[in-house]
């Protein structure tokens, strides 16, 4: 039980991940049925919103800290570089480029949110150390692991049989400016890096994970609303009927931006946003798997290389923070023997 406890970050990363993985593929299926990606980035947060607000209403109305306007300030700013501003971008960013340049550079995050932890002071890094070393080496390793995934295909494996999933639709990308797109990711890839090293500031000061969750897709939802009424003029593009497009909605509403966030911000609170990062190589590793084992695309050399490099850099990166859990744990059991005997013996001299 003590190990399963220990572990238990790190098994709702990996459930985490799997959430995206199912996400990426009925979004993609949601577009090509021709949804608006502003209008779904509204709807999925105000879904989430009415989702998480009884909870956090009620799981948390005796814990929850006052909301004070600073904290309001620091949650308009995570909501947009979280949701409002970084989710557009990405989604825009897809007219302009194509979805491999995506997903090379948004598995850049881990790596980006490791350097801003370690300028920060909320990651150590001793290069003197081999759990110091272990983590530089982690963060290359995993980058080179997604590069290879994304720029390097080889030669394909054989299918095994046909597609047990068809997504209907057009797949073409119009790439009308490849450099406005480049930076449209770039920026994307940028703010969501700060949004996470934001988030472990702000959960000090306002430690209510469910609230939290909720205060940021509400907030969100309302600043993309306003986003999409000045980008969208068409008033059809808000109507969605009962097929993908509500199914991605809701998916995207109650699993990502509900669940999954909530639970990050739980793993941040205990690990770190360097721990949270580390696993988003993993979606892409997965989504190669389910497209060639579901939808029957081809499954490539260069990943399943990359995402055997991916799997042995995050290895190195959480043996190394593994080795941090157990020295500060170390540290305070150090601590306790000796602030308990002082008190014992104050005790006794009263």
């Amino acid at each position: 039980m003590a190990t399963l406890v220990s572990f238990k970050p790190h098994m709702l990363m990996v459930l985490s991940q799997i959430g995206y993985t199912v996400m990426y593929i009925i979004t993609e299926a949601s577009f090509n049925h021709g949804m608006d990606p502003s209008v779904y980035v509204t709807y999925r947060h105000i879904v989430a919103t009415l989702v998480m607000l009884p909870f956090a209403y009620f799981m948390e109305r005796k814990t929850r800290p006052k909301l004070t306007k600073a904290i309001f300030v620091e949650i308009f700013v995570l909501s947009l570089l979280g949701v409002s501003l970084t989710l557009n971008m990405y989604f825009t960013s897809l007219k302009y480029t194509s979805p491999t340049l995506l997903a090379c550079m948004v598995n850049t995050i881990a790596s980006l949110t490791f350097v801003l932890a370690i300028i920060l002071r909320l990651e150590v890094v001793n290069i003197r150390s081999p759990r110091g070393i272990a983590k530089i080496l982690g963060t290359g390793v995993s980058l080179a692991g997604v590069m290879t995934m994304t720029l390097y295909k080889g030669g394909s494996l054989r299918k095994i049989g046909d597609a047990l999933i068809h997504i209907n639709g057009s797949t073409s990308v119009v790439h009308e400016n490849w450099l406005k797109g480049s930076l449209l990711v770039v920026a994307s890839c940028i703010t969501w890096s700060i949004w996470y090293i934001m988030q472990a500031y702000t959960l000090k000061r306002y430690p209510a994970q469910l609230s939290l969750t909720t205060w940021m897709n509400a907030v969100g939802a309302a600043q993309s609303a306003v986003y999409t009424a000045v980008v969208q003029h068409e008033r059809s593009a808000w109507t969605i009927g009962f097929n993908i497009d509500i199914w991605s909605t809701l998916y995207g509403g109650v699993v990502i931006s509900g669940v999954v966030t909530y639970v990050q911000l739980w793993c941040m609170e205990a690990k770190g946003p360097v721990f949270v990062t580390l696993f988003n190589p993993l979606s892409t590793l997965l989504v190669a798997l389910l497209s060639y084992f579901v939808l029957g695309e081809n499954l490539y050399i260069g990943s399943i290389i990359g995402g055997g490099v991916v799997v042995i850099g995050l290895y190195l990166l959480l043996w190394g923070k593994q080795h941090d859990e157990s020295q500060r744990k170390e540290t305070e059991d150090s601590k306790a023997p000796i602030f308990s005997q002082e008190e014992n013996n104050f005790k006794g001299e009263a």
